[in-house]
């Protein structure tokens, strides 16, 4: 297996984490379908979206795969009056992952990063590995961590 930026990022860190690997379906790339295809409920596998705020400009949303996002909560959480998602055909640009395969770790530039609240719920959690057909599992404490040397911000929301 070819090693990721979020892998390598992680290997030098000393962050211990587990890659698991699964074939991809093109035609359903949803987060709910990742999770049954590595055998993990849905509520323990993080999918990472990216929007944009009003006021704080590019940020990223890690939530559950069987969630929608509460762009007003993540506004409030963020700073922001108006949260949006970006377009598709910007996600690779902004943080040199394609659909499918945005890992909070590892982005093409550092932005902010909001991990959901029931992050804390787990033990290990599952988040892209920075491609399609492969997660990372690791501590959810050791992936904010992760997050917090590349980033400028990091928070759990919406506490």
């Amino acid at each position: 297996m070819t090693k990721t930026n979020a892998a390598r990022l992680l290997d030098s860190l000393g962050i211990h984490y587990k890659l698991r690997e699964y074939t991809v379906d093109e035609h359903d790339l949803s987060a709910p379908h990742v999770a049954e295809m590595i055998g993990m409920p849905p509520e323990q596998v993080f999918k990472t979206l990216v929007a944009r705020g009003d006021r704080t400009g590019v940020l990223m949303a890690v939530i559950p795969a069987n969630t929608e996002l509460d762009l007003k909560a993540l506004a409030t959480a963020s700073g922001n009056k108006k949260v949006e998602l970006v377009s598709l055909k910007e996600v690779m640009p902004l943080t040199g992952y394609i659909r499918g395969g945005v890992s909070p770790v590892g982005t093409r530039k550092a932005y902010p990063v909001y991990l959901d609240e029931t992050v804390d719920l787990w033990d290990v959690i599952s988040v892209s590995a920075g491609m399609r057909g492969c997660q990372m599992l690791l501590a959810p404490d050791d992936l904010a961590r992760a997050v917090d040397a590349q980033r400028s911000a990091i928070a759990i929301w919406p506490k």
